[in-house]
């Protein structure tokens, strides 16, 4: 059965730091470009990270930059974001994505992270 499982999320104060993960599971994992994705309350859905099949090219929106780091271990199936620096405004549901052009895409279910000021 196909399907991604986040893990990692939590309240952390201000300047701290969480690391997510999110495992996959049914699909080969070492072919498919892994995103970060958020969703504050109120707001769309944005992407946050992104990183190559091999892990050769990463790429981060502007507000997360310098902060966020996105990598992953193909051996291990999983993606990891670790966050540095948290603000208050980082503060949503992060989805992890799996996605590659003429292939099905796949969503995680949703990990929390509230950053308290």
């Amino acid at each position: 059965q196909v399907h991604l499982v986040e893990s990692g999320g939590g309240v952390v104060q201000s300047g701290g730091s969480l690391r997510l993960s999110c495992e996959a599971f049914g699909f080969i994992f070492s072919d498919r470009v892994m995103s970060w994705y958020r969703q504050a309350p109120g707001k769309e859905r944005e992407l946050v990270a992104s990183i190559s099949s091999r892990g050769g090219t990463t790429n981060y929106a502007d507000s997360v930059k310098d902060r966020f780091t996105i990598s992953r271990d193909n051996a291990k199936k999983t993606v990891y974001l670790q966050m540095n620096s948290l603000k208050p405004e980082d503060t949503a549901v992060y989805y992890c994505k799996s996605h590659q052009i003429g292939r099905p895409v796949y969503w995680g279910q949703g990990t929390q992270v509230t950053v308290s000021s």
